[in-house]
């Protein structure tokens, strides 16, 4: 009996020994758990404070107007324009946003509430089982905020296909941009042209004003030479009426020259030239002009020099006037022979004057002679 015993009390002082061997054990590893516990209530708490728990508003609305009417060389006081961000959703745009604050007594109590508790205080049975998941749980805690996660993974990525967007419309822009800069630098070039062109054109101008004020100065000593003009055309006029006065008296006395020509070749027949003279040429040289000339009646009054009138009657004019053959001229005159226009036969002289009547020959004839014509001989 003694030693059934004794083998029994040995039996408890092993199992004895091997229960404090696991109670040791369980009280380290209880140790283990509580801090790994404690760690990731910590954790939990941390990360809740980083996800948000509202959304944002969603009515949030941004424009940008962007000018889309063309360039062109007019000024727009309304250009027309479209909003880059007609279709962003602003709503991304919202910061500070609430997040979960579970660092509070409450929070942290239901971070450590695995079961769903009864009215008793104990866990509410599922079949065999405790439930773990419901309100007051930290099952409910942590599906809110995966929820609230996976929503705001939701926006981030939102956000990123938004950037892809914004992005390709400020590719679009930037294009734009860049192609209107190689235009927007041969504008400047052609500003810097024509402002040297323009700073040109004022010294042009400066030099035109000062030409234009001795001009005027020039035009004020014009008008007064005008005024002393008018003055003079004043006394023209009346010298003018004067010399019609003499013209009338001068074309009475061709008139009756005519006449006395056209009875002395009447009467006369001739006259002297009929009995011939010793006087066949005369030296080559210019006698005198045409001072009246009628080519249907094909006669012409030549007035010669004193010299000429010697070389026709002698030094003392007492000789017969001969009937020779004179040429005529016509300075400036460009004819198919030149300034020769024709010849003159003479025929009678008119008694105290230089003058002779003379026949105009046909045959001789480039041109109708003209008063002035010059007489000479060849």
């Amino acid at each position: 009996m003694n030693k059934a015993l004794h083998a029994l009390v040995y039996v408890f002082l092993a199992l004895a020994g091997a229960g404090l061997w696991f109670e040791l054990e369980l009280n380290g590893k209880r140790e283990l758990l509580t801090d790994r516990n404690r760690l990731q209530e910590n954790y939990f708490v941390k990360l809740a404070g980083t996800v948000e728990k509202d959304d944002p508003a969603k009515d949030v609305t941004v424009a940008l107007e962007l000018d889309v009417s063309p360039v062109e060389a007019k000024i727009v006081d309304t250009p027309e324009t479209e909003n880059l961000l007609e279709d962003y959703n602003a709503s991304l745009e919202q910061q500070n946003l609430a997040t979960y604050d579970w660092n509070n007594q409450s929070s942290r109590e239901q971070l450590r509430t695995v079961y769903v508790l009864g009215f008793d205080g104990k866990p509410v049975m599922d079949g065999n089982r405790p439930l773990m998941s419901g309100d007051g749980t930290e099952d409910k805690l942590l599906s809110t905020l995966f929820e609230s996660a996976k929503s705001q993974q939701a926006k981030l990525n939102s956000t990123r296909a938004e950037l892809v967007k914004l992005r390709g419309k400020f590719e679009e822009v930037v294009a734009a941009f860049n192609k209107l800069k190689p235009e927007a630098r041969q504008d400047k070039v052609t500003i810097v042209e024509k402002n040297a062109k323009i700073e040109k054109l004022e010294d042009e101008k400066s030099d035109l004003e000062n030409q234009i004020v001795k001009i005027k100065a020039q035009i004020d000593e014009l008008n007064a030479e005008i005024t002393s003009l008018k003055d003079e055309v004043i006394t023209a006029k009346d010298e003018t009426e004067a010399a019609k006065e003499d013209l009338e008296k001068s074309q009475k006395m061709v008139e009756q020259l005519k006449k006395l020509m056209r009875e002395m070749v009447a009467t006369t027949g001739g006259g002297e030239t009929a009995r011939g003279t010793a006087v066949t040429s005369l030296p080559a040289g210019d006698k005198g002009k045409i001072i009246e000339v009628d080519n249907d009646n094909m006669f012409a009054v030549v007035a010669f020099s004193d010299e000429a009138m010697k070389e026709l009657k002698g030094d003392n004019l007492d000789h017969p006037l001969p009937a020779i053959e004179l040429g005529v001229k016509r300075p400036g005159y460009n004819g198919d022979a030149g300034e020769f226009v024709g010849r003159l036969r003479l025929r009678q002289e008119v008694k105290g004057k230089n003058y002779v009547i003379a026949d105009i020959l046909s045959s001789w004839e480039q041109a109708e002679l003209q008063l002035n014509d010059v007489v000479f001989a060849d």
